[in-house]
């Protein structure tokens, strides 16, 4: 389907035209931002001659990043078939900040010294999290500080007022709390001196620890995500010329930004002084990453400061995604709550901001259920949504979402049930453990029936829950294994593989220690490899492995090179599987229930399984990455592996709750409705949105409590912090329907609404599901979702592109 034109509107064509200083971009929902970067980019690459890489663009997610890419390089396509002029984006500066940050510490235009910079190696959340968790450095790091005999404990009630003696719990409380220290670039020097908290003393010290660890003034630096930006940071205060490497920056999503990126975007921007902002202040979510809204609300204040100049403010403010009574539904929503400073010294919120609807459409789209028992409200919604499907008014589950502040609420698991007795199916990797769908509990319970179950101790808690989970894999593995005959034959051809080769590594082993050598000396074929081809009891395969005359001679010139292989190298290459925890996967997924599961993706009725196949994969490859891709006699003995590989690894995983799925091409699988959090929500649209659990109790996190003594800047008070960031999360929701809103509207004992949704439903005339009228609800569109085609168009926009003169510059 071809798309409709893009027509800008008054304040968009002026966002995109504008091409010299500061530039604050108030954008609410749904009001084309992204087409708005998308074109305003173009007209700088192609009516003002800025170069690629002259321009700083950052996009919050790498799904934003990557359409702009493709519409830019589709636009930058057409326009050179009108000019004859080529354009090339490979060196333009377009991605997250985080990637961005990579690549601003070796460039070359930053960094002019001889010696190219070190690039740090990156440690995303979850290997953060591997690094801070490992007994030997958390052990040797607790002993550096003072924090006492039993730092868990002390650590664990610090944060959340109780004791605890794991390990697990006490890392995730400091590695949230080092990020947002390096988020708002503190110094632990300098903060130790701003409190006289002698537990939070040695917390300082313990991130003095981790960051000193990481070895970031050496040859081979580690970082996390927070200190990148760090590090990025100084490289930019150590270049006299950070100023001039950009002459524009653009920055999307400015209100997720933290203290340190708004001092990287400043540098970067000091020098041209072209810095363009856009954002809206109350979709700011990420508060619990660092994010400080106040970098947009106050950013006209702050560009003043920096940089000398007065920025100019184009709303916009047209709604161009919901019907609307949406849009008035979740303005008047966002409106009652009292945003305004103290003393009538303006607003936490930037208030001017007059959102209006580009729909005419004065149907309902704003719903609510019954005030009931959540039974009658779930059941209620549920029927509701079977019959936008019977009606065509959605024509696949996936366009209808359901929202909830947590996925961890009784209200979650009612509404799945409800959806289920319908006989709908749900994807919600994030209402429970990912480990423990059916999916992974397939993969693991094959992969423990081949590998062997590790020793379960005598623990309580997670630890015991765990186990129970390893149980309840390998009971799912031996029903499979009953019913599927060629499966069984294939596991055992596994298990004997993996007897061979552990009995070969005993052979092997023997026979060295009976000729006295150690393992880690070094191998000469001259003297041990007759020998050990000799061993008694040897497979043929180690055999020819041990006696490969290619080998030998590799060997022999290793030892002439004074760089010889161990006799351990040589042991286990002779004792390796022919097949990795990856190559096992893969080959399990020829059987049943893999094999049924990609064929109905493939058929186009459900892609739920397969997205939680592709997600193992990816954990897979991780281990891999993090240990070896062989899988050596001497790697399985002794249950090395399975303590690496179970133990630690995915008994991590099943702690933190490890679940996330993310697609750039296609978020959600075909036939299941997403159940997702709100903050998942963020930046994405569907036809119909279930709010299914308006509730939340605002609640300062103890985090915020801590960090706020040790900053130098005024933030939003800490007594309305929580509240002011529920309105805004419930306003994210609320603006992510287009077509259709639905609230569940839960009213008994235990179960209630929270304001101003509880007010806002009271009226007697608010639509309620039983008489709403379907008929006036139109059917959801089907949308190109790729941008690049979506705008490939010489009509999408005439100011820009003249179909008859050619290339026209505004």
């Amino acid at each position: 389907m071809k798309p409709s034109p893009f027509r800008p509107n008054a304040n968009q064509e002026q966002a995109i035209f504008h091409n010299s200083g500061p530039l604050y971009l108030t954008a609410g929902p749904g009001s084309g931002k992204t087409r708005v970067l998308l074109w305003r980019t173009l007209n700088l690459l192609v009516c003002h001659d800025v170069k690629p890489e002259e321009i700083f663009l950052s996009t919050f997610t790498e799904k934003a990043a990557k359409q702009l890419k493709d519409g830019l390089q589709s636009l930058l396509g057409l326009a050179t078939n009108q000019t004859g002029k080529p354009y090339d984006i490979a060196r333009m500066y377009v991605g997250t900040v985080h990637s961005l940050c990579q690549q601003l510490i070796t460039e070359r235009r930053i960094c002019q010294s001889i010696l190219r910079p070190v690039t740090p190696a990156l440690m995303d959340s979850l290997g953060q999290y591997f690094y801070a968790s490992d007994r030997r450095f958390w052990d040797t790091a607790i002993a550096a500080v003072d924090l006492g005999d039993n730092a868990n404990e002390v650590i664990t009630d610090y944060f959340k007022g109780r004791a605890s003696q794991s390990r697990h719990a006490a890392v995730v409380e400091c590695i949230n709390l080092f990020n947002r220290f390096s988020e708002e670039n503190l110094e632990p020097a300098e903060i130790r001196k701003r409190t006289d908290d002698a537990i939070l003393k040695g917390l300082i010290d313990l991130y003095a620890y981790y960051k000193q660890s990481l070895g970031l003034d050496s040859r081979t630096p580690k970082v996390d995500f927070s200190l990148l930006q760090q590090q990025a940071l100084e490289t930019l205060n150590q270049s006299p010329d950070a100023g001039i490497v950009f002459k524009h920056v653009i920055i999307d999503e400015y209100q997720d930004t933290n203290s340190i990126q708004e001092k990287l975007f400043f540098k970067l921007a000091s020098g041209y002084k072209n810095i363009c902002v856009v954002g809206d202040d109350d979709q700011a979510l990420y508060r619990f990453r660092g994010a400080t809204v106040e970098n947009f609300v106050q950013f006209p204040e702050r560009v003043r400061v920096e940089l000398g100049v007065e920025a100019r403010q184009i709303p916009l403010n047209t709604n161009y995604r919901s019907r609307k009574h949406i849009v008035d539904f979740y303005t008047d929503f966002i409106g009652r709550e009292n945003w305004q400073r103290p003393n009538g010294g303006g607003h936490y919120r930037v208030v001017d901001k007059d959102i209006q609807a580009h729909s005419t459409d004065h149907h309902p789209a704003v719903v609510a259920s019954t005030p009931a028992h959540p039974t009658v409200v779930t059941t209620e919604i549920a029927t509701l949504v079977k019959q936008l499907l019977a009606e065509g008014k959605v024509s696949d589950p996936n366009q209808i979402a359901f929202l909830f502040p947590s996925l961890k609420s009784a209200q979650v698991s009612r509404m799945r049930e409800a959806l289920e007795a319908e006989g709908l199916q749900v994807y919600a990797p994030r209402a429970g453990r990912f480990l423990e769908v059916e999916e992974s509990i397939a993969v693991f319970g094959l992969f423990l029936t081949i590998f062997g179950r590790p020793e379960q101790g005598a623990y309580k808690g997670d630890y015991a829950d765990f186990q129970t989970w390893l149980d309840d894999c390998l009971k799912y593995a031996k029903g499979r294994l009953e019913k599927d005959v060629n499966l069984a034959t294939y596991i055992g051809d596994c298990q004997d593989e993996l007897e061979t080769v552990l009995s070969d590594y005993q052979v092997l082993t023997r026979t060295a220690d009976k000729y006295g050598w150690e393992l880690n000396e070094s191998y000469n074929p001259k003297t041990m490899q007759q020998a050990l081809a000799a061993s008694f009891g040897l497979s043929e395969k180690a055999r020819k492995s041990i006696a490969n005359s290619y080998m030998n001679r590799l060997a022999q010139q290793r030892i002439n090179e004074n760089n010889p292989f161990t006799l351990k190298y040589i042991i286990n290459r002779a004792t390796s599987l022919d097949w990795s925890i990856l190559d096992l996967f893969y080959r399990l997924c020829a059987f049943s229930p893999f094999k049924p599961w990609f064929d109905l993706a493939e058929r186009g009725e459900d892609e739920g399984p397969i997205c939680n196949l592709g997600l193992i994969t990816q954990y897979l490859s991780r281990f891999i990455d993090g240990n070896s891709p062989v899988l050596t006699a001497g790697f399985l003995s002794d249950n090395k592996f399975l303590n690496a590989f179970f133990m630690r690894f995915i008994y991590s995983l099943y702690r933190l709750g490890e679940s996330e799925f993310e697609n750039a091409e296609d978020p959600f699988p075909k036939g299941r409705i997403p159940f997702l959090t709100i903050h998942q929500s963020k930046g994405l649209e569907f036809p119909v949105v279930v709010l299914g659990n308006p509730r939340k109790d605002p609640k300062v996190q103890p985090i915020e409590k801590i960090v706020r003594p040790l900053i130098d800047r005024e933030g939003e008070p800490l007594d309305r912090m929580a509240e002011f960031d529920v309105m805004r999360m419930f306003y994210v929701a609320l603006s992510r329907a287009e077509n259709l809103l639905v609230l569940a509207h839960y009213k008994s004992q235990g179960n209630f609404i929270s304001e101003p949704f509880k007010t806002m439903l009271s009226d007697k005339n608010f639509p309620r599901i039983p008489q709403f009228d379907l008929s006036h609800l139109p059917a959801a569109e089907e949308k190109e979702q790729d941008i690049a085609r979506a705008y490939s168009y010489t009509s999408d926009y005439p100011g820009l592109f003249h179909s008859k003169n050619g290339l026209e510059c505004i």
